[in-house]
């Protein structure tokens, strides 16, 4: 038999925040028992479930592997301006001119996540 994937572990200073950062990219909540403070907090959303785990070290490099997110029911673009809104910051703009691309973020911790096209984007 095989392996899953049961949890994508990020390591970050304060779980409950972060966790519920991507709580709101992601439409989901945190597991009820999740509390400030905790050195643990689940979030499973419909695409994956992230565990946040608290560590001491700070982020000191780029990550290598991230997370890809495609926006189910706004365009790339509105997406992007979206996570902005809630605390992410703009790492690097790969949208090309004929409308193909992604943009890279960064969650408040610093961890890279990237947003690509939506389907309707990618049908059209």
């Amino acid at each position: 038999m095989t392996s899953l994937v049961r949890h994508i572990t990020i390591d970050c200073a304060d779980t409950y925040a972060l966790g519920s950062f991507w709580g709101k990219v992601l439409g989901a909540s945190l597991a009820d028992d999740d509390n400030p403070g905790d050195p643990e907090a689940l979030l499973a959303s419909e695409g994956a479930t992230l565990l946040f785990i608290q560590v001491p070290e700070a982020k000191s490099i780029k990550n290598r592997v991230h997370l890809d997110l495609q926006p189910q029911d706004r365009t790339r673009d509105e997406e992007v301006d979206r996570v902005l809104a809630l605390g992410a910051t703009l790492v690097g703009d790969h949208r090309r001119p004929d409308g193909t691309g992604w943009v890279t973020l960064a969650d408040p911790e610093g961890n890279e996540f990237c947003v690509e096209r939506s389907a309707a984007e990618r049908a059209a």
